[in-house]
């Protein structure tokens, strides 16, 4: 099933609940460095998203037990915080937030640096930001979820990274997770055939490995991690179709692109 386009006044909710988590990742900027635990960064943003009357979306969504997702180095999606998880000079860490405002869901994430990283791991959450963006630009009324998948694998070959499968995008709106399925990967898919209709809202939000695209699970049900060790990176953007393009709900209010920010 097809999501249902959303009317005016559902899009602009989404907007509200965009701007609010991308707004959160904003906030958390500073506090991202070595020596700060990943529980410390999910309190800053459990406190920052019920200050302002919000819900932090992720907390007990299906037994997930804090706020935020916290996906260090060879971790590629739902790091669980903890007080003895500790960033150390070097490390790449995704944060990914989501908040449900006014009923509505905005969910967004993006790679920080603690401290000065090497240029491997620099080049790797680049070009996953470029893969991301890839995606997004191929998005307008009519065209087709293949074309983001196509665009972010063409940017992904050019340094021989894995595009991770066993994660994807995924429509949003009252629901945290709903259709489409957005793959970042050209698996021919049914559901990367259908056009897409002004209205519709989902994320965009690849997964580059260092080397396989292949994750394990840990024991917790949660952390995915590379098959074999190496670095992972992640951004991610809530958007709708548009007539003629798109709109993107999680841009950084302050102007952030890529790290380091500020």
């Amino acid at each position: 099933m097809s999501q249902k386009p959303k009317n005016r006044v559902e899009l602009d909710k989404m907007r509200k609940a965009g701007e609010l988590a991308a707004q959160t990742l904003d906030y958390i900027t500073p506090h991202v460095q070595p020596g700060v635990s990943t529980e410390r960064i999910n309190q800053l943003v459990h406190d920052f998203i019920t200050e302002h009357h919000a819900i932090p979306a992720p907390l007990n969504y299906r037994g997930f037990p804090k706020s935020v997702c916290t996906s260090i180095n060879d971790v590629v999606c739902h790091g669980i915080p903890t007080e003895k998880e500790v960033l150390a000079e070097g490390d790449i860490v995704n944060i990914d937030v989501t908040v449900i405002v006014d009923e509505f869901h905005g969910d967004t994430s993006r790679m920080f640096y603690a401290g000065e990283v090497k240029d491997n791991a620099r080049q790797l959450v680049e070009s996953t930001y470029k893969a991301m963006w890839a995606g997004i630009e191929t998005v307008k009324s009519g065209s087709k979820l293949i074309e983001v998948a196509d665009a972010i694998e063409a940017e992904a070959k050019q340094h021989n990274y894995g595009v991770v499968r066993e994660f994807t995008g995924h429509g949003i709106g009252k629901t945290f997770h709903d259709e489409p399925m957005v793959l970042h990967y050209n698996a021919g898919h049914p559901t990367q055939m259908k056009r897409l209709r002004s209205g519709q809202c989902f994320t965009i939000e690849p997964m580059l490995n260092e080397g396989t695209w292949q994750t394990k699970m840990l024991d917790d049900g949660w952390t995915a991690k590379t098959n074999d060790g190496k670095l992972s990176a992640q951004w991610e953007h809530t958007l709708a179709v548009t007539d003629d393009g798109y709109e993107v709900f999680t841009l950084s209010p302050a102007g952030y692109k890529l790290p380091p920010y500020g």
